[in-house]
């Protein structure tokens, strides 16, 4: 095809053109909502490191629940804050935890919606780190049967799906056993299958206070530098019994999640993490870019590169007034 015949600008002339033509389309069954609910609070309140999300408690997640329910989002990912944090985060596998009560209100008020837990122990643990320590390190295999615990309690309160985002070897299997073991078989996993040792997680760390007291999460979480790792850790997780596959974060990851599409046939996620959104609400603040727009090409970036969910801070809004904008 060559000028003048062709002329690429013929089917971008006018709005009506460029939506028959659009290849990537963002809907509101696509993105999953995050919230944090916070054990025992009265009224919602702001959280500083991310404008325009909130901490609930009961009633007001269960009021914005209901609103992202009519706007057309079907999941929503829940992270607890507990009242009371100590060294082996007990009040992760609680029965009657913050998010086990949560999940229980949810599905008898709002039983359509697929509510997705996140199963780790940074939110729960008074030194930040996501597993059992021993001797100042995580002990990975004590780790996994604690979380196989969690994962139970939560399927048991009634979650469609539980999130293992710790990154702990052959966790994916201990959870899958327990589950089949304790009669939930029909409680999926959605794997943080690919989880870097990111600097964009500030701001969650923040919201549910669970910064690591002495040194960092690269022991095991993954090195942003490596791509082929990941593919090793999205089969090996799908090999265990994964049925949903995550790639987080996601912008400064987008070739890795076009790496995992191509070798993966399972659905694909990818987590549009605290940093990603407060990065780009600082910039619309300084009115550096066009906030809206910024909103919507993100979403599309992140769905061209592969995923078929996403997990954002933005799903309401956009599920409310943008995707059709």
């Amino acid at each position: 095809m060559l000028f003048p015949s062709y002329r690429g600008r013929r089917t971008r002339k006018s709005e009506g053109i460029r939506k028959m033509v659009r290849e990537t389309a963002v809907l509101p069954a696509d993105l999953v909502y995050p919230l944090f609910v916070v054990e025992g609070l009265e009224k919602k309140r702001e959280i500083k490191s991310m404008p325009g999300q909130y901490h609930h408690g009961l009633r007001s997640l269960l009021e914005e629940v209901k609103a992202v329910a009519a706007c057309g989002i079907k999941g929503v990912m829940l992270f607890g804050i507990p009242k009371k944090k100590n060294e082996v985060g007990e009040e992760a596998y609680n029965p009657q935890g913050v998010v086990q009560q949560a999940v229980r209100a949810i599905k008898k008020k709002i039983p359509e919606m697929c509510v997705i837990t996140d199963v780790c122990l940074c939110e729960y643990t008074s030194h930040g780190h996501c597993g059992i320590l021993k001797d100042q390190q995580v002990d990975n295999d004590v780790t996994i049967e604690v979380l196989a615990q969690v994962a139970a309690t939560h399927a048991a309160a009634g979650a469609d799906l539980v999130a293992p985002s710790d990154m702990m070897d052959g966790r994916v299997a201990a959870i899958r056993g327990h589950l089949d073991n304790e009669g939930h078989k029909d409680c999926g996993i959605l794997s943080y299958a690919v989880k870097y040792a990111s600097a964009f997680y500030g701001p969650f760390r923040e919201a549910v206070g669970s910064a690591p007291s002495f040194g960092d999460r690269r022991g095991y979480q993954m090195d942003p530098a490596n791509v082929r790792e990941a593919l090793r850790e999205v089969e090996e997780d799908i090999n265990e019994g994964a049925d949903i596959v995550m790639v987080k974060p996601a912008l400064p990851y987008l070739d890795v999640i076009k790496e995992v599409r191509g070798i993966c046939d399972y659905p694909l996620a990818a987590y549009n993490v605290s940093g990603e959104y407060a990065m780009l609400e600082a910039a619309a603040a300084k009115g550096v870019l066009e906030r809206e727009r910024a909103i919507v090409e993100t979403l599309e970036c992140i769905k061209r590169a592969g995923a078929d969910i996403i997990l954002t801070y933005h799903a309401r809004e956009y599920a409310e007034k943008l995707w059709q904008a």
